[in-house]
C-alpha cells in the first residue's frame, strides 16, 4: 500500500495534536525553509537580470563577430576577403577597425585614452548613434574630419561640442626619431568633436570615435586595420558563421563570436552566480535542521501510535516511511512558500521596477531582474533533495531498526 505511509503522514501534519507546540515548531520549520528558497530565487533572477542588462550594453557597442590577426596587431585591409565574408549566409555587414592609445589635448586640459578608427560602413555594424548624450554620430564633416567622444573622457577633457575648439590627439611616432627634435616623438593631428555618448563607464573613460583613414595616418598604419567587425542577422547562429569564416580564413585569423570576445568576463560572471547559489544553498540546508526537531518531538509524541501500527502488523519500513513523508510535507510546504514568494517579488520587479537603484544612471533606474525557468527548476531540486536527505537521516537516527519491536 503506497499511499498508506503518505496518508498518516498528512494526518499526523494537518489534524490536530494533543500538543499544539508540535503544530508550531512544524509552522516554523516550514518558514525556516521558505525564507532561503524565495531569496534564492529572488538572487538569481537579479543575477540574471544584470546578465542581461550587460549583454544588452555589449550588443549597443561590441560586433557580433569581430576577426583580428592571429600574430601582430594589424593587417593589410586588401588582405582579408571582406566581399567573401559578405556573401556567407547570415551576415549582414562588414566594417574594419583600427584602435591605439592616446593622449588627447582640448583646451589646454589633458587626458589618455584610446583611439577608435572606423570606416563609415561601422553605424550600419554597431549601432552607436544609439548612445549619443549630445551631438550627432558623425565622423566627418565634409572633408573635416569629427570625434565621437565618450562621456567620461568629455567630462574629463571639458569637451562642449557647441564650441568650435579643436581635440588634438598624440600619439609615439613609429619608426626612429631625432633626439634633437622632441616633435619628432609623436604624432599630432587634430579634429573637431561632433558628439558625446555614453554607454557604462569603462567605455565612456576611454573610447574616442575617429575616421578610420585619420586614425591610419595618426598611426602610420596606411591601408591596414587592427579588426573587422561583422553584423549577423538575428536568426543565425554566431557559433556557425564563426566557424565558416574560420574555414574561409585559415589559421592566419581569430574569430571571435561577442561572448567569446569578452569570455573571462562572462565566466566570472557566471561563477558569482552560481557561488551566491550554493551559498544561499548552504543556508538552507542549516535551516533545514529546524525539521530535526519538529520530526523529534512528533516521533516522541506517536510513540504509542506506532505500538499500535506494529500490533495491526506494520513494518520498521512503513513507520520510518511515515514520519520520511512528514518531513517530506513540511520541507516540500516551506518550500512551495518560498517558491511562491520569490516568484512573485521577483515578477513584481521585473516588470514594475519597485526597487529603484541609488544615484542616477542613464540605463536603468531600478534593479533589473529575470526569472528564467532553468533557476526555478534547480530551485525545486535543491529544496526536495536537502528535505528528503535531512528528513531520512533524522527518522533511521530516531528509530533504529533494532529498538523498532512488535508487541
Amino acid at each position: 500500500m503506497p499511499r498508506l505511509p503518505l496518508f498518516f503522514a498528512r494526518r499526523y501534519l494537518f489534524s490536530k495534536k494533543s500538543h499544539s507546540v508540535i503544530n508550531l515548531v512544524s509552522i516554523v520549520s516550514a518558514f525556516a525553509v521558505a525564507i532561503p528558497v524565495a531569496a534564492m530565487v529572488i538572487l538569481l533572477s537579479v543575477f540574471n537580470g544584470f546578465e542581461q542588462l550587460i549583454k544588452t550594453l555589449d550588443r549597443s557597442f561590441d560586433p557580433d563577430i569581430r576577426i583580428m590577426p592571429a600574430r601582430g596587431k594589424v593587417f593589410g585591409t586588401d588582405s582579408l576577403p571582406r566581399e567573401q565574408i559578405l556573401r556567407i549566409e547570415g551576415v549582414r555587414q562588414a566594417a574594419f577597425l583600427l584602435e591605439g592609445q592616446a593622449v588627447f589635448e582640448y583646451r589646454d586640459r589633458q587626458a589618455y585614452g584610446l583611439v577608435c578608427g572606423v570606416d563609415s560602413l561601422y553605424r550600419e555594424v554597431v549601432p552607436l548613434e544609439s548612445l549619443a548624450k549630445e551631438g550627432v554620430f558623425r565622423l566627418r564633416f565634409g572633408e573635416i574630419p569629427e570625434a565621437y567622444v565618450g562621456q567620461g573622457m568629455a567630462y574629463s577633457l571639458g569637451v562642449r561640442v557647441t564650441l568650435s575648439s579643436p581635440l588634438s590627439v598624440y600619439v609615439p611616432r613609429r619608426g626612429r626619431v631625432s633626439p634633437l627634435l622632441p616633435y619628432s616623438y609623436y604624432n599630432k593631428m587634430n579634429l573637431f568633436p561632433s558628439g558625446v555618448f555614453s554607454l557604462e563607464a569603462e567605455v565612456d573613460d576611454q573610447y574616442v570615435f575617429v575616421p578610420l583613414d585619420f586614425a591610419q595616418e595618426l598611426f602610420d598604419y596606411p591601408q591596414q586595420a587592427s579588426s573587422l567587425a561583422v553584423s549577423l542577422d538575428g536568426r543565425v547562429s554566431a557559433s556557425k558563421v564563426r566557424q565558416q569564416i574560420e574555414t574561409l580564413l585559415g589559421k592566419d585569423y581569430k574569430v571571435l563570436t561577442r561572448y567569446q570576445q569578452k569570455e573571462s568576463f562572462y565566466q566570472i560572471m557566471t561563477y558569482e552566480k552560481w557561488g551566491i547559489y550554493f551559498i544561499i544553498l548552504l543556508v538552507l540546508v542549516v535551516a533545514s535542521f529546524s525539521l530535526v526537531g519538529s520530526l523529534a518531538m512528533l516521533i516522541i509524541e506517536k510513540r504509542k501510535d506506532t505500538q499500535t501500527l506494529m500490533t495491526l502488523g506494520a513494518d520498521n519500513r512503513l513507520i520510518r516511511q511515515i514520519f520520511t513523508q512528514e518531513g517530506m510535507l513540511i520541507s516540500l510546504g516551506g518550500g512551495a512558500i518560498g517558491l511562491i514568494l520569490g516568484l512573485l517579488l521577483s515578477l513584481i520587479q521585473q516588470y514594475f521596477g519597485i526597487l529603484k537603484l541609488s544615484g542616477q544612471t542613464f540605463l536603468i533606474d531600478a534593479y533589473p531582474v529575470e526569472v528564467r525557468l532553468l533557476d526555478l527548476l534547480w530551485v525545486v531540486l535543491s529544496f526536495i533533495v536537502v528535505g528528503g536527505v535531512i528528513s531520512v537521516l533524522t527518522v533511521k537516527t530516531m528509530i533504529p531498526k533494532q529498538k523498532v519491536k512488535k508487541l
